[in-house]
């Protein structure tokens, strides 16, 4: 990846954003998907059970396209619908973007308006992980986060859709081992951002406190509080 020499003097990557690198991120994506897949597939069919019509379920996958956050809100979706309390916890499960965008932020700061807001809608926890190490050792160009994001929002969406056709069959998701899918892709996503030594106390400071705060506050503030004690900790460690 070529670089650019910034107004402040800093050196920092160029705005390299080509089909290739699309088609290269969507390539990395494909066996991640098979498990978006899976655990999509129990959205639908929780959706389904939660009174969510079809069209509305694959509305809000293709529109909201915020996983964790459509599963949480399901123990939120009864009548009338608490609209203020959707919003809330649908606010706070994805504040972890905002941790995820200033990790990506040095690649896609020099980008037009247009491609860095498309590109932040298709980011997820799991093409973010795929991508970042990539950019990281400068093989790619940043479009491979959009091209990795649309396989991943084909598969949720198709997964979304087979599941609530299919929910009066796979009544119980657990039955069936797809809810330990979600876990499965996340343990083997980390593994691919682990840096050595020196990520071993943000990653345990950020497990601490997000288990810490899970058990004192309510809702899902754990998320947020403990990306943010890693990122503190993280900051710390890589500037000295």
């Amino acid at each position: 990846m070529a670089r650019v020499q910034t107004g402040g003097g800093q050196v920092t990557p160029s705005a390299a954003f080509s089909v290739r690198g699309a088609l290269l991120g969507a390539r990395l994506m494909l066996p991640v998907a098979v498990s978006v897949f899976a655990y999509g597939s129990v959205y639908g069919v929780l959706a389904r059970q939660a009174g969510i019509g079809l069209v509305e379920a694959a509305l809000l996958s293709g529109l909201v396209f915020a996983g964790s956050a459509q599963l949480v809100v399901l123990d939120l979706w009864i009548r009338p619908l608490p609209a203020a309390a959707i919003i809330l916890t649908t606010l706070v499960v994805n504040l972890r973007h905002l941790l995820m965008g200033v990790a990506v932020a040095p690649w896609f700061e020099v980008l037009s308006a247009p491609r860095r807001y498309v590109s932040a809608f298709f980011m997820t926890d799991e093409n973010w992980a795929l991508s970042v190490p990539e950019l990281r050792e400068g093989r790619s160009d940043a479009a491979v986060l959009l091209g990795s994001g649309l396989v991943t929002w084909v598969a949720w969406g198709l997964a979304t859709v087979t599941g609530h056709a299919l929910g009066a069959v796979f009544r119980d998701p657990a039955r069936w081992g797809l809810d330990f899918a979600f876990l499965a892709v996340f343990l083997a996503l980390i593994t691919g951002l682990w840096r050595g030594k020196r990520d071993l106390a943000p990653w345990l400071v950020a497990a601490g406190v997000a288990i810490l705060a899970a058990q004192v506050l309510p809702g899902k503030w754990y998320i947020l509080l403990g990306g943010l004690a890693g990122s503190v900790v993280g900051a710390w460690t890589d500037g000295r």
